[in-house]
């Protein structure tokens, strides 16, 4: 009997067809906090630092639906974004990304990703007015 070996399967679609998939840059992994810089419609950045969660090679923040970053991003999607300290001072580069607003289904499992990371955000009394999940697409 012959036996035949087949090549082991692609791990991703990305690695199948020779595509270069967004990743979260380097300088960002392990950092607390991000400057997310959004533009006005005069093409004015505005730097906001945030906190943030990792997953996938994506980035995820919540946020309030009123408040002026969520227009400039209804606006453009398209931010920077750079490693800061709490008071929003940047301390890497900073990169391109893109940003979505996630559906509630989606947003279910980013909430506990961030609680996780910043024990702060667990005081529900704090948060009471966030009622929007982004997602950040870095590249």
């Amino acid at each position: 009997m012959i036996s035949v070996r087949t090549p082991p399967p692609h791990k991703c679609f990305a690695a199948l067809y020779n595509i270069r998939m967004a990743t979260v840059p380097a300088e960002i992994h392990g950092q607390r906090y991000l400057s997310l810089a959004t533009f006005r419609k005069s093409g004015v950045a505005v730097y906001t630092p945030i906190w943030f969660a990792e997953d996938n090679n994506k980035l995820y923040f919540m946020t309030n639906s009123k408040l002026g970053k969520c227009k400039r991003i209804r606006n453009n999607p398209q931010v920077k974004i750079a490693p800061c300290t709490i008071r929003g001072r940047i301390t890497g580069p900073e990169f391109s990304a893109t940003v979505r607003t996630l559906p509630p289904k989606e947003s279910a499992r980013v909430r506990p990703l961030i609680k996780a990371k910043y024990w702060l955000a667990r005081v529900p009394w704090l948060w009471r007015n966030t009622d929007t999940y982004l997602e950040i697409t870095p590249g």
